[in-house]
Parts: structure tokens; sequence; C-alpha cells
């Protein structure tokens, strides 16, 4: 809507422009008096004065026109700027955030891998302690149970059909007698 108001107004000076340089013609409208600007005299009629002033006019809102443009040019620059660095600011904190939960993973790995290490060094320990000691190993007869106590435990290992101890997954038994 403002864009086709400008252009009705723009129109409507052009027509009152040309109106004005060509009724001013001739020399009923020749200037009685002459006037200098920069040194320059001018003479001729009052519508050459009045071309001279469009065109001085004119000259003036192109400045003015490229002035603000060139305002609103460094208004929208500063603002995306401002907004460019609101970005930055938040990928940054999010960048944080990140290696702070990278380095807490790691530090949890770490203490989960020596966690793992020393539970396996101990299972290590206690199976060559039960080896040395002479306990049975997987294959070897059971001993009957003891007297009075018919009813097998819950954690007891598995007894095949002929007496001996089922082998286990890597070869351990899964408790102590």
């Amino acid at each position: 809507m403002i864009i086709i108001l400008g252009l009705i107004l723009l129109v409507v000076a052009a027509v009152v422009a040309v109106a004005g340089i060509f009724s001013n013609t001739g020399s009923a409208h020749a200037l009685t008096n002459a006037f200098t600007v920069f040194g320059h005299h001018m003479t001729g009629s009052t519508g050459t004065l009045f071309l001279y002033g469009i065109i001085v006019g004119a000259a003036g809102m192109l400045g003015l026109g490229l002035l603000l443009t060139g305002a609103r040019r460094g208004a929208v620059a500063r603002h995306g700027l401002r907004h460019s660095r609101r970005e930055t600011a938040a990928v940054r904190e999010h960048r944080d955030e990140l290696v702070e939960q990278r380095d807490g993973a790691r530090a949890q790995a770490t203490s989960a891998a020596e966690e793992r290490d020393t539970l396996a060094e101990q299972r290590d320990d206690l199976i060559a302690q039960q080896d040395r000691a002479g306990e049975q190993t997987v294959g070897t007869p059971l001993s009957p149970p003891p007297p009075g106590n018919n009813a097998p435990h819950v954690d007891d290992e598995p007894v095949s059909g002929n007496g001996h101890r089922r082998p286990h997954l890597l070869g351990h038994r899964s408790g102590s007698r």
C-alpha cells in the first residue's frame, strides 16, 4: 500500500514539475535580476530556475535516500550481529555441556573398567586359592549329602545322572560349599 502511495506521489510531482517548466518559459517570464550560485551567474526564465530547483531537489532526495538506506543496512547488520552472537553463545554453552557429558562418561567408563579389572583379579585369586586347597573341580564325584538334610539347596549346582557336576560357563562353580 505504501509503495503504491509513493508511486502516485512521484507521478503527481513529475506532472507538476513538467507543467511548471513549460508554463514559465519565454520572454514574458524572464528573470529580472541575475543571481549567482557558487560564482556562476544564473540567467534565463523562471521555468529554467524551476528546473534547476527540481534537479537540486532530486539530488537532495537521492542523497537522503542513500543515507537512509545505509542507516537501514547498518541497523540490519547490527541486528544480525547480535543474533549471531546470541546463537554463538548458545552453541558454545551446548558444546560445553556435551564436553562435560563426554568427560563424565569417560570417567565413568574408566571407573567401570578399573572395577571390572579389580573384580577379575579377585576372581582369579579365588580360583587359584581353590585350586591350591584341593577343592573339588569340575568332573569330580560329589560327596553324599549330610544325613538328615535330604532337601537340596536352591543354589546347589546341577548334578548329572552319574553324580558328577556339570561344567559351568567359563568352567567355574557358582558358589562355595
